[in-house]
């Protein structure tokens, strides 16, 4: 369970016909611009090949126990995990309090460039990665997990992620049509990321394109899953308490999808 803290670029936007065919034009051959990311990578006993998950963090950015947490946790699975630390490396202290430009479409970029960082590993099956986010970071998950969002970066056509663990995410992010299929968790009482939301998006989804199951936790506030919130927390005029049954039932869930999703 020890960790490693590694590097890898974030996926780049693809450069515009324009600029190709100047280039072109110059005889000059451009490289899209990535930015260096660091995460914390951790591995079960063995030599694998093994699932894996790209873990993303929300608006706060990634606390000094979650890559420890999440290590334990995932190589407790038996997936290797690579926690993505999308705001410290940019010189980022949160993201809760203003609206930053262009970040969550880097976010999905540094998602990105850790699914062909760890699909590259002798350690990791390259067909067997998914992407669990929380809050801002299950936003990003839902986004990489819509259809319009994935083909502006200049990624091998079959490189992506084989399913999305959302906790708690604005659903509006997501487009209608799914390219993965994608678990949502959320709290009935969330007033950061409203469970309605998810509600309507689920009736507006429809069953079209990949599979998207949402379960709503009666009762449950946002960050329903950090122990940390146990006595209740406000946070930017916002509620946040930990719930160990939906917590728990929420882990249940996540790992029955991921073994579904895993074995197909």
């Amino acid at each position: 369970m020890a960790q490693e803290l590694v590097r890898f670029d974030s996926a780049p936007v693809q450069l515009g016909q324009l600029q190709r065919r100047l280039a072109q034009e110059r005889g000059e051959t451009l490289k899209a611009a990535s930015d260096t990311i660091e995460g914390y990578l951790s591995r079960p006993e063995g030599n694998g090949p093994f699932a894996a998950i790209v873990y993303l963090h929300g608006c706060d950015g990634l606390s000094e126990e979650a890559p420890k947490f999440i290590a334990r946790f995932m190589t407790g699975l038996g997936y290797v995990s690579l926690a993505v630390d999308s705001l410290a490396t940019r010189g980022i202290k949160e993201a809760c309090t203003r609206p930053i430009p262009g970040l969550m479409q880097a976010r999905q970029g540094d998602a990105l460039g850790a699914l062909s960082y760890l699909s590259k590993l002798p350690f990791v099956d390259s067909q067997r990665i998914a992407v669990l986010g929380s809050s801002q970071g299950g936003m990003v998950a839902l986004q990489l997990a819509s259809t319009q969002q994935v083909e502006i970066f200049d990624v091998p056509r079959n490189l992506k992620f084989r399913a999305a663990v959302t906790y708690y995410p604005l659903c509006g992010v997501a487009s209608e049509e799914l390219i993965v299929p994608t678990l949502i968790l959320i709290g009935e009482l969330d007033d950061w990321t409203p469970a309605k939301e998810c509600e309507l998006w689920m009736k507006r989804q429809a069953d079209r394109g990949a599979p998207a199951k949402l379960i709503v936790y009666p009762g449950a506030y946002h960050a329903f899953n950090v122990p940390a919130f146990a006595d209740g927390r406000e946070m930017l005029g916002h509620w946040l308490k930990y719930d160990a049954k939906a917590a728990r039932s929420a882990v249940q869930e996540m790992q029955s999808f991921l073994t579904a999703q895993f074995s197909r």
